[in-house]
């Protein structure tokens, strides 16, 4: 069973993971944040290094995705390919940050990908307004997160929106993440497991 955690940057995905895959012991697959030699350098210039490091994002996912089918495991992966291509990199096109070549190149790499993956059997969506996210990016204080533009954070939510109301690729739970604080209240942990439960029970 492959279970997937989507969301805007700072909206808890890796935290939920976490959570989740300890509850379930569920083998976690995270964002390779990390190991990525590319933030810095796209955060101090977008511009630049925007087809870089969605180049990058979109190989390690590919390659993640690969991994959890062939292992045959029940995994949880923190973030999935789809939110790189319908999100991420159409957001840096449209704010002038990828040019047309690259963001051609970039579309024609993935929709070859894109035919060879399957989608997660249980999509989890964390809606959080960007306050919420601006205010869980202050904490957890990344150094190359510190240059993160509002105006950036917001377009990256209008389109997750878009995305998630147009999901068809299997199930999908959508979680209002704003009041909740699923790290330090075992309450909305608890909440949130009983609507995963829903759901795979549904997939069996």
């Amino acid at each position: 069973m492959h279970i997937a955690i989507a969301g805007n940057i700072g909206s808890g995905k890796t935290t939920l993971t976490e959570l989740l895959a300890k509850q379930y012991d569920w083998e976690a697959h995270y964002e390779d944040v990390d190991e990525n030699p590319y933030l810095n350098d796209f955060y101090d210039d977008m511009k630049r290094w925007s087809f870089n490091l969605q180049i990058y994002f979109l190989k390690s996912r590919f390659n993640q995705i690969m991994e959890i089918r062939k292992a045959g495991k029940n995994v949880i992966q923190d973030r999935t390919i789809y939110e790189d291509a319908m999100i991420f990199a159409p957001n840096l096109f449209d704010m002038k940050l990828m040019s047309q070549r690259d963001f051609k190149n970039y579309n024609n790499l993935f929709e070859l990908m894109g035919s060879m993956v399957q989608a997660p059997d249980l999509l989890i969506y964390l809606r959080s307004s960007v306050p919420t996210l601006v205010n869980n990016i202050q904490k957890r204080g990344r150094n190359y997160e510190e240059t993160i533009r509002l105006d950036y954070l917001k377009n990256l939510n209008t389109r997750y929106e878009s995305w998630i109301q147009n999901y068809n690729r299997g199930k999908l739970l959508i979680i209002d993440a704003d009041n909740l604080n699923f790290l330090d209240n075992p309450e909305d942990l608890n909440g949130i497991v009983d609507k995963v439960e829903a759901q795979i029970h549904g997939l069996f």
